[in-house]
């Protein structure tokens, strides 16, 4: 009996089978959200383990303050100069592979580090976690830029984004926990290489025929100088306040509890978990508030730039945390001063808004490179500010300062948008 192949169905053409795959890439854009919180959540616990172990680093390795502060910085010198170049790359390249390899550079860097046994060696090790993370911010905000419409971009960019507050939060008790029990190489070791685990569901989640950039939106990744007009520089020079409170938060706020508060590293961990949640929380509620004002008529780049305003006054709260003799009132303090965080979805749902020909991948690199140059400042200048003073107050009152000069840059400079809010 013969075959008969006149009645079998016709090979699906390529064209056919990549759009098929772009309708599977959107119907899981929630699924590949949550991918990439997961992802932000890993992304924190392999960079603020240093954090959270600094106390305990520093005495293994006999470091001072000043030489704290160059560990701490170590990290955001490649990590913000690869924010340009790795937002290009996200506009023009497959990110499913991008953002694999530089996940899996990230992890075994972090596992790495465990071996380190000078300050020298945790340096290197620290600009390499740079560059692997840098794939983070530019390639998770073009995929929110692809797959979500503008109404729904402050939330889906605040749930992404809010991972790396909840590594913070999570991470602070886990990691002080974790460094008490097995000490801080065998920390590292495990956070570091279990981490590698996630890659599996990313590779199953997004086709392997999906290319982010064929879609809708589409960067043709040109270098040009004419790219950064007035909105996005606006944008990037009020992100370097942001960026300058919010690693302050980030990288000293362990040792301020140790240190100024008196507690055991552990306990330290666990009450940190109050301003790293609030933070958390804060990302994607503060982007869902933008969307609803949104939603009932509220013009979205002004209603973006209120929610930010309202929230970076809360940072005033970090003044009196500062300040009050009980710890309990300082870390409530703490939490109020991380309101703050009501901003971060607005801030990248906003660049989306306002960035041209869809190079969402450049314009939020552009936009982080300006934001982790505070990363590099912040932590080398709290560091010399605390052992001129012998006080973490003066660094506090400093960045509050910082972050609230940003609020008028908001309203002066990003005007118009470059995109319908379709």
């Amino acid at each position: 009996m013969s075959l008969n192949t006149a009645s079998a169905d016709p090979e699906p053409s390529a064209n056919t089978l990549q759009a098929l795959a772009q309708q599977k890439l959107i119907e899981r854009r929630w699924l590949i959200a949550a991918l990439l919180f997961v992802a932000g959540l890993i992304n924190y616990f392999d960079r603020t383990i240093v954090s959270v172990a600094l106390p305990v680093i520093a005495a293994d390795l006999h470091l001072g303050h000043a030489k704290m502060g160059i560990l701490l910085s170590a990290f955001f010198w490649s990590y913000a100069l690869m924010q340009v170049p790795i937002g290009w790359l996200s506009d023009r390249y497959n990110l499913r592979w991008l953002y694999a390899a530089c996940f899996a550079l990230w992890s075994l860097t972090c596992g790495l580090t465990g071996f380190a046994g000078s300050l020298g060696v945790m340096v290197v090790l620290r600009v390499l976690l740079g560059i692997g993370e840098s794939i983070y911010l530019p390639g998770g905000m073009k995929l929110v830029s692809v797959l979500f419409p503008a109404k729904d971009r402050g939330l889906a960019s605040g749930l992404v984004n809010c991972g790396t507050r909840a590594g913070l939060a999570f991470g602070a008790p886990l990691i002080a926990a974790l460094v008490v029990a097995f000490g801080w190489k065998n920390s590292f070791f495990l956070l570091g290489f279990t981490s590698i685990l996630w890659l599996g569901p990313w590779l199953i989640a997004l086709p392997s025929r999906a290319s982010t950039v064929t879609h809708a939106g589409r960067g043709r990744g040109n270098w040009s100088l004419a790219k950064v007009d007035r909105n996005l520089l606006g944008m990037s020079l009020a992100h370097i306040g942001y960026g300058y409170y919010f690693y302050l938060m980030v990288t000293w706020l362990p040792a301020y509890l140790v240190e100024s508060r008196h507690l055991p590293l552990k306990t330290a961990g666990a009450y940190a978990v109050v301003p790293y949640l609030t933070f958390t929380l804060c990302e994607p509620i503060g982007g869902w508030l933008a969307d609803r004002l949104v939603a009932v008529g509220w013009d979205e780049i002004f209603s973006r730039k209120v929610i930010i305003t309202v929230s970076y006054l809360a940072s005033l709260l970090l003044i009196p945390a500062g300040l009050v003799s009980g710890t309990a009132p300082a870390v409530v303090l703490l939490g109020g001063a991380s309101l703050v965080g009501l901003s971060t979805g607005n801030i990248f749902a906003l660049v989306q808004r306002i960035t041209r020909n869809g190079e969402v991948g450049f314009s939020i690199g552009f936009l982080n490179l300006a934001g982790n140059l505070s990363g590099v400042v912040a932590p080398l200048a709290t560091g010399l500010i605390i052992a001129q003073t012998g006080s973490y107050f003066p660094a506090f009152v400093v960045a509050v300062v910082v972050l609230l000069s940003a609020i008028p840059i908001y309203w002066l400079m990003v005007k118009g948008a470059a995109q319908p809010t379709t």
